[in-house]
């Protein structure tokens, strides 16, 4: 009996103690709310200075330096597939005196393991240009300033036009390799419809092969353009209703050095247009006179002297840009 009244009685001091214990104890944390899920947008946006502005191996800045931004705006649909537009902006150095070159772009992008698949449509559209010709030219320019450079080439005043692309790249290991196509109806609006057709390859060094806080890479590609025949505006004497231009082969090899979001790309290009088939294409106000450029789409001054233009030749170019995305800034 005492045993039982002990037992009782312990198990009431126990009762009673068990609040006072029970405020000690932390209270439980309720459960946290889900993670939002990630937004589906993003926007990538940089800027570069290079050295000389090429495009498909011909300069747009007259040997210049240029600088140049973009923002790219994406929707990522789901993993495989982004939705994207952009606007950039470099300073060129055209013949009819355009400064700036403003890019509007949009396309799809799909991503299939190693495999990524780019369509798209580009707008290049270069303001601010003036018309210069010789004689009356009432096409496409309604009416044009003498042609005051020493060349006699001609420039219309509206060089603007858009093109169609495709793309696709394969990455494996370190390596990337990569296919473009694009098609332009008028390119550069001479008239003349354009197809670029090019072959890339990329070595990205891996983290144990970076140069203390540098990554590095190395990179090249090859290229063809195809350009059609010209309008009137261009015609010469053996051609009045227009110029074939020269199809040309075009190359670059470069070494590029990256440090979080800056990237210093030293590259070398080239093609293999002539001086007088570069002049017939670019109308370059700064070519040199001389009978040995004169060929039947170069006329120059009556078949007996002909500009020949550098805008084509061989260049090193050193671009250093930066690159970001608010999705890595978070």
């Amino acid at each position: 009996m005492k045993k039982v009244v002990l037992s009782v009685v312990a198990a009431l001091a126990v009762s009673a103690a068990m609040p006072a214990f029970a405020a000690d104890m932390p209270a439980k944390a309720p459960a946290a709310a889900p993670a939002a899920p990630p937004s589906p947008w993003d926007i990538a946006f940089g800027s570069a200075l290079m050295s000389d502005y090429i495009f498909r191996g011909v300069t747009q800045s007259a040997h210049h330096p240029s600088v140049a931004a973009y923002f790219e705006p994406r929707y990522n649909i789901n993993a495989n597939w982004q939705l994207y537009a952009g606007i950039s902006g470099e300073s060129i150095k055209f013949a009819n005196n355009a400064a700036a070159e403003i890019d509007f772009y949009g396309g799809v992008r799909s991503t299939w393991g190693p495999v990524v698949f780019d369509v798209g449509i580009w707008e290049y559209y270069y303001p601010g240009g003036n018309c210069y010709a010789v004689g009356v030219v009432t096409f496409p320019d309604a009416t044009c300033l003498p042609a005051l450079f020493p060349t006699g080439n001609v420039a219309k005043s509206v060089v603007s036009f858009y093109e169609v692309y495709g793309k696709v790249t394969y990455t494996w290991t370190d390596w990337a390799f990569g296919a473009n196509f694009y098609w332009s109806p008028n390119f550069l609006n001479l008239g003349a419809d354009g197809e670029y057709l090019s072959g890339t390859i990329k070595y990205t060094a891996s983290d144990k092969m970076a140069l203390g806080p540098l990554g590095w890479y190395v990179s090249g590609e090859f290229g063809h353009q195809w350009l059609g025949t010209s309008d009137a505006f261009y015609g010469n004497g053996l051609f009045p209703n227009g110029i074939k231009y020269a199809d040309y082969n075009t190359w670059n090899v470069g070494l590029g050095f990256t440090w979080k979001v800056f990237t210093l790309d030293l590259r070398y290009s080239d093609t293999d247009l002539s001086k007088a088939d570069c002049n017939a294409f670019t109308s370059d106000p700064g070519a040199v006179l001389s009978s040995s450029y004169v060929n039947p789409i170069n006329q120059g001054f009556g078949g007996v002297i002909a500009p020949g233009s550098n805008w084509c030749g061989a260049r090193f170019v050193a671009k250093l840009s930066a690159d970001l995305t608010l999705g890595s800034l978070k």
